[in-house]
């Protein structure tokens, strides 16, 4: 298990992140002057209102766009389009319906044109990690939805990426699953030790899982506030504490639309 108050080294680096889109021949800013930095095993929740740039900001940090101006580096490289590096997991877990478990754990791993035995091991080893090693064998149509979302997890783990993107990985699920895969998620962060980022609507969510919270605004000057949430893990959602930074997040949602 990792210790959340070591001392860490600086994992993910953004410098003056800028992105606009052409709608209806008119340019709309998306992201201005993105600054922001995020430590080694550290797990950060992106939040804010739509249209502010969470899921813009993840996909320039996954390599899946390209910034307008700015720079994203990793580990001090500077991030040139996709890499194994960063692992990313969408709402939807996106497995292929006629390839089993194992298979779809496994395809980044036979991209990379590893030996069998060892995508087997590393296949077996992260199956083991989000609790599914028994389910090898089974096909996505036979999994719940929770399950299907930890495939995809450990399919994104499974290539050992220094950074795990989460873009509202738990957005589709029912209110107790979803609860149930917040306590899986952080299990999984704390002993596999990957720095996580995780874009989210659900302010609760942000405040148990995130050791900091982005909030996101439309337009200039995105990063509106960054919150730090020192609470213990596991954490109680029923605390004064909890329900503090809570209330400050809701506060913040407020100013943002108002």
């Amino acid at each position: 298990m990792i210790d959340n108050h070591e001392s860490r080294e600086c994992n993910l680096e953004i410098k003056g992140l800028t992105k606009s889109f052409i709608i209806n021949g008119r340019a709309h800013l998306i992201l201005s002057g993105v600054d922001l930095s995020i430590e080694r095993s550290e797990f950060v929740a992106i939040v804010g209102e739509s249209g502010s740039g969470k899921t813009t900001l993840l996909r320039i940090v996954a390599g899946l766009e390209a910034a307008d101006g700015g720079s994203v580096a990793v580990g001090g490289k500077k991030v040139c389009g996709v890499g194994v590096e960063r692992g990313i997991v969408f709402q939807e877990p996106r497995l292929l319906p006629w390839l089993t478990v194992h298979q779809n754990v496994s395809l980044g791993l036979e991209l990379r044109r590893l030996p069998r035995p060892a995508i087997n091991q590393k296949v077996e080893e992260f199956l083991n990690l989000v609790g599914l090693g028994q389910f090898s064998a089974a096909y996505p149509g036979q999994l719940s939805g929770g399950m299907a979302q930890r495939v995809g997890i450990a399919r994104a783990l499974a290539t050992n990426p220094e950074i795990l993107l989460l873009d509202e990985p738990l957005g589709a699920l029912d209110a107790m699953t979803k609860m149930r895969m917040q306590r899986e998620l952080e299990r999984i962060w704390q002993e596999y030790g990957v720095t996580m980022i995780m874009v989210t609507h659900d302010i609760e969510e942000a405040v148990y899982l995130a050791d900091r919270i982005v909030v996101l605004s439309g337009g200039a000057n995105n990063i509106r506030r960054v919150i730090p949430v020192p609470l213990p893990r596991p954490r109680d959602r029923s605390s004064k504490q909890f329900g503090e930074i809570r209330e400050a997040l809701f506060q913040e949602f407020h100013l943002c639309t108002a």
